[in-house]
């Protein structure tokens, strides 16, 4: 094999261990199983094929175990195989959004209390956060088996497991109720939304994907499971936009127990009205901008506490 050629993706925030690309024979050595998968490209590139989702999910393993020290990490076949360069930028741009709140310095330890809205089967944000910064965090979903699933990851590694609690959201029209209690106090949430607004689009969406990613192939018309995901991963009525219009209006019920609430927004045609419905509940609200390649993202959070109130938070 080649040596990896290391481009630095300046796109990614600066603290992004995933910012030199991927060192593989180091991957490799800590997760033979990658091996099968990497291959020289024509640009004389150590790299695997993005569009299979073994691939996929051997090198999610080999990273998490790299450089989270996260073992026998696993997703059932039909839930959503996360990129984990890009979940990782979403905690360090967090982190640098509560060290705003924190005379610079970026809050760590077991007393960051994060609520992860749709944790999925992979509980990649709590164990991301947990790592590299030490935080805590409660993760929710409305299905079943992706707690079940996010269960046996924790089971794996027993230093989660006093960091990460997991709970079942039992009403899916729902986002914090019956999540947050009374006596609750959360430092942020976190949250990737559904895309799409039917199965159909988002089984369109994943089928581009595919096909953008193995574009001198013939066309794929089977959705591949790695952009498969479950359906409350990917779609839900309203789409990205109903949800999060949900989750802005429910928010403002608990103005006094999260310091920041976020999510990504995929859909740059989505803010106007984000901004528009922050601006309704009187948030106080900030758009962070996020690029992983060619894909551009960002992160909507807001607040409902004043400037000396953030100030005076208690991390």
């Amino acid at each position: 094999m080649k040596s990896t050629k290391n481009t630095e993706k300046t796109t990614l925030h600066p603290r992004n261990l995933h910012r030199f690309g991927y060192n593989f024979e180091l991957l490799t050595l800590n997760y033979p199983e990658l091996g099968e998968f990497v291959f020289v490209n024509e640009h004389d590139i150590e790299t695997i094929d993005f569009s299979n989702p073994t691939a996929v999910k051997a090198l999610n393993n080999a990273l998490l175990i790299t450089n989270y020290d996260i073992q026998n990490w696993d997703i059932p076949a039909d839930f959503l195989c996360p990129p984990i360069p890009g979940r990782a930028d979403y905690i360090h741009y967090l982190a640098d959004l509560l060290a705003t709140t924190n005379n610079g310095v970026i809050p760590q330890g077991e007393t960051v209390m994060g609520l992860d809205i749709g944790i999925g089967a992979n509980c990649i944000y709590p164990i991301l956060g947990n790592s590299i910064y030490g935080w805590s965090f409660v993760g929710t979903d409305i299905d079943e088996n992706a707690i079940q699933n996010c269960k046996k990851i924790l089971s794996h590694n027993p230093k989660l497991t006093e960091a990460i609690s997991l709970q079942l959201q039992v009403n899916s029209r729902f986002i914090f109720k019956n999540i947050i209690a009374p006596e609750d106090r959360f430092t942020f949430t976190i949250c990737n939304p559904p895309f799409h607004s039917s199965s159909e689009e988002a089984t369109k969406s994943s089928l581009r994907k595919v096909n953008n990613l193995v574009p001198n192939t013939s066309k794929i018309i089977k959705p591949v499971l790695n952009f498969g995901g479950h359906n409350a991963e990917l779609w839900c009525e309203g789409g990205e936009l109903g949800f999060i219009k949900q989750m802005i209006f429910e928010s403002a019920k608990y103005p006094m127990q999260c310091l920041w609430f976020t999510t990504l927004v995929s859909k740059q045609s989505n803010l106007n009205t984000i901004y528009k419905t922050l601006n309704n509940v009187a948030a106080i609200h900030k758009t962070i901008e996020m690029a992983q390649g060619q894909k551009i993202s960002r992160i909507v959070a807001w607040t409902f506490m004043s400037e000396a109130q953030q100030k005076a938070w208690k991390f």
